[in-house]
Order: C-alpha cells, then sequence, then structure tokens
C-alpha cells in the first residue's frame, strides 16, 4: 500500500485527512461550526490536514458566478477565523488544484453506471429537480469526491452520515483500482468524532440545523449580527412544561438548547439541568445560551470581516496553499496515470 509514495522531503509522517465545504451560502450556521471546524481544528494538531473549499462541487446548484467568486472567499475566511492555521494545515480551493478533474475522470472509466445511480443524494436530489433540472454533474459528484479524497492519499475522512455512502464509493474505487492496475491508492477510512454536537433547527428541533432548510429561522448563522441570533435563540420552539429537563425523545427544543450550551461551555448537561432546576426556566437557560453564542460568534464575525477587507492576502494563503496541494496531488495523479498505461508527457 503507497502510504507515503507523495510524501514531500522534510514532510512529517502524521497521518492524512482531507475534508471540504461547498461555497454554496453566505455564512455557516453553528452547526458546521460545532459539527466540523471545531473538530477540524483539534485535528490539525494529530493529522496533515487538508481543508479544501469545494468549489467545483457547488457548480452543481448552477451558482452566479459573481456570487460564487465571493463565497468562495468568505468560506475561506471562515475556515481561518474557526481556528485552522495555514501553517500548521493546507488551504485551499479545489479549482486551483486541477489534479482533481483529472483523476477524477480515470476513476469515472472504473465505476458503473449502476453503482453511480444508486448514490442515494443523486436519487433524492433529482428526484426534486425533475429529469430536465438534473445535471450530470451530480451524477458524477461522488466520483470527483472519490477523486478529492484519493489525491491526497488521505487515510482517514471527516465525514457525517450524508456523506458515508459515498466515501464508501470511494473505497470501492480505490480498492477496484489496485487490483486491476497494482498497488496506487491508499483506501481511506472515516473518522466520525464521538463527541460532535448534533444541532438541530431552532424552529424544528427534530431537523439538523440546514443551510438548505428551506424555514431559516432556525438557523444560528456565524456571519449574522449577533441580535439577530440572540432573537432566534429567545424564540427556539420548546414545550409547554417548563421544567428544564434532559429528556431528547419528548423534549427535543430543550434537548437541543441543552447540546448548544454544552457543546459552547464545555460544562456537562447534567450539570446545567441541576443550575436550571425549577419552573419557568425557559427564559433564564435561553439567555444563557443566547450569551455563550455571542461569545464566540463575535470574534468569528470579526475575524472574517478583518480577512475580507484585505483579499489578496487571503488569496496569497490560498496560493500557497494550492501550491503545496499540487506538490502531493500531482505526484499521486503521475502514479495513476502510469498504472493505467497514459504516456508520459515531455
Amino acid at each position: 500500500m503507497p502510504t507515503s509514495a507523495s510524501r514531500l522531503p522534510g514532510q512529517d509522517a502524521r497521518p492524512r485527512i482531507l475534508s471540504g465545504m461547498q461555497p454554496t451560502h453566505d455564512s455557516l450556521h453553528l452547526g458546521n461550526y460545532l459539527g466540523a471546524q471545531v473538530n477540524w481544528v483539534a485535528m490539525q494538531e494529530e493529522f496533515d490536514a487538508f481543508f479544501c473549499v469545494v468549489d467545483q462541487h457547488a457548480l452543481t446548484v448552477s451558482p452566479d458566478p459573481a456570487q460564487m467568486r465571493q463565497r468562495t472567499r468568505v468560506t475561506a475566511a471562515q475556515y481561518l477565523a474557526g481556528g485552522i492555521d495555514p501553517e500548521k494545515s493546507t488551504v485551499f480551493v479545489q479549482s486551483h488544484v486541477p489534479e482533481h478533474s483529472q483523476l477524477a475522470w480515470v476513476l469515472s472509466c472504473i465505476t458503473g453506471f449502476g453503482e453511480a445511480a444508486r448514490m442515494t443524494q443523486f436519487k433524492d436530489k433529482s428526484s426534486k429537480r425533475g429529469s430536465e433540472a438534473t445535471n450530470v454533474g451530480l451524477f458524477t459528484y461522488p466520483i470527483l469526491m472519490a477523486a478529492d479524497i484519493l489525491l491526497y492519499d488521505a487515510t482517514a475522512v471527516p465525514v457525517g452520515e450524508d456523506q458515508r455512502q459515498h466515501l464508501e464509493l470511494t473505497r470501492d474505487l480505490a480498492g477496484r483500482f489496485n487490483t486491476r492496475y497494482g498497488d496506487t491508492f491508499v483506501i481511506p477510512e472515516p473518522h466520525i468524532p464521538s463527541e460532535t454536537a448534533k444541532i438541530m433547527s431552532l424552529a424544528d428541533p427534530l431537523a439538523k440545523m440546514s443551510k438548505s432548510a428551506d424555514n431559516q429561522s432556525g438557523n444560528l448563522m456565524m456571519l449574522d449580527e449577533p441580535k439577530a441570533n440572540i432573537k432566534k435563540i429567545k424564540a427556539a420552539v420548546t414545550d409547554t412544561d417548563n421544567e428544564v429537563r434532559w429528556a431528547p425523545e419528548t423534549k427535543p427544543g430543550i434537548a437541543n438548547l441543552l447540546r448548544i450550551h454544552a457543546a459552547l461551555s464545555g460544562e456537562p448537561v447534567a450539570d446545567i439541568v441541576a443550575r436550571f432546576e425549577g419552573p419557568n426556566r425557559y427564559g433564564a437557560l435561553k439567555g444563557e445560551v443566547a450569551d455563550l453564542v455571542v461569545e464566540v460568534q463575535a470574534p468569528f464575525k470579526a475575524r472574517v470581516e478583518e480577512l475580507l477587507a484585505d483579499p489578496g492576502e487571503l488569496d496569497a494563503i490560498l496560493a500557497k496553499g494550492a501550491d503545496r496541494a499540487r506538490e502531493v496531488a500531482g505526484g499521486v495523479l503521475a502514479r495513476a496515470y502510469d498504472a493505467v498505461g497514459f504516456l508520459p508527457a515531455r
């Protein structure tokens, strides 16, 4: 297994990870921050970490070009504001590394049509869009995702449940390629942190906080004005018995507020519940959650604004990251090209 074939001179031998987000919205929400970024920041100490703004994937929803460019910078700025250190991690934009598209073509040629058609996300999204509005990019999205991962010899991939099937396809394609052409790709494992906070919508505590939700009143957006998020927290759906208890099945709204509090404060849920014992304490709990959210959000928002005020500095960070990414990706692509029999370019 070529686990170190693309290592650079002087590079440490830590296991490598890759993860990324699409630049499809103007702001991350608190669920993205707690469910992904907090873990990314911790993982960059343990792993050789690559964090990508996956703008090519975003084309499947036909974004406005000017908005796409702005959102790409905003997403990258949020990575940095959330604690990703470009001196420790490689931060780059997917379209700046053409090897992603090049490897995706090779992988598409060993992917069965039926295999791709069985991807749950494709079936769900295409059924909502209809055949005329469904593009081929949506169909091949998981293959490009496989290329994203395999290009960096990633041994672990932070994924949520919604991407687990795509990672399994990545593993299948890597194994199939290795069997057919000889050991070329590292077969990655899922990395699912056990302590990830599952943050639900404040408007519908049975649904996850989501940037694509029809009702955005339940999302706490990291780049909104703090007063807007305070208002949403105070209006969060709860129940009518007015007693703060940990009962996710019967009191999902209160459970969600307790999860957010615990994730931001580090205080055990049991201790929070004990402090809010007694009737009519919902308002006090919401007030404390609002304070904690603002405490995290305010410096995050300020740092993003600082980075966006100097796009040259941000672009320089992304260019440096792309150079580093291409050094690694180029070596892996060369292995794959040689394996399938492409004539070397001169």
